[in-house]
């Protein structure tokens, strides 16, 4: 029997391994597909130019903002993982103070876009003193995203 289920992973991890297709991306931008065959493709036609990527970027930041309509309502969240956070001061309002805090504004001023929350990790989305701002929270500790201390 150990034999029989041996074999059977064994087969299972060698399928997994033979489909060797892989997307790469050169150092131009473009993106291409190389085969199992030794062959290749562009998945991309032309190189996208890198001042239009950029300009992307920064319309969408200045753009953007928090353009919130009047009856906006923010997102429900789970009970009872906000009543396991209350031990940690992780909860939603312990963010929103710490949100207000680095933006220097009212925690009520701090109105919530969205929301991603488990009990060990959450991403939330806000909009403070009109700008979108994302924190992260791994169990107790809260921290905007894209920042290390």
């Amino acid at each position: 029997m150990k034999t029989y289920i041996f074999i059977f992973l064994f087969s299972l991890s060698f399928i997994g391994f033979s489909q060797n297709n892989y997307i790469v991306k050169t150092e131009d931008g473009r993106r291409v597909l190389l085969k199992a065959d030794y062959t290749w493709e562009y998945i991309d036609a032309k190189a996208p130019e890198p001042n239009a990527i950029e300009a992307a970027v920064a319309k969408n930041e200045n753009t953007e903002g928090c353009q919130i309509a009047a009856d906006y309502e923010e997102p429900k969240l789970n009970s009872k993982i906000q009543s396991q956070l209350k031990k940690g001061r992780a909860t939603i309002d312990h963010v929103k103070e710490k949100v207000a805090k680095d933006y220097d504004c009212q925690a009520s001023e701090v109105i919530l876009l969205w929301v991603k929350e488990q009990k060990s990790e959450a991403v939330y989305m806000f909009c403070a003193k009109g700008t979108k701002v994302k924190y992260k929270r791994v169990g107790n500790s809260i921290i905007e995203a894209g920042k290390f201390f």
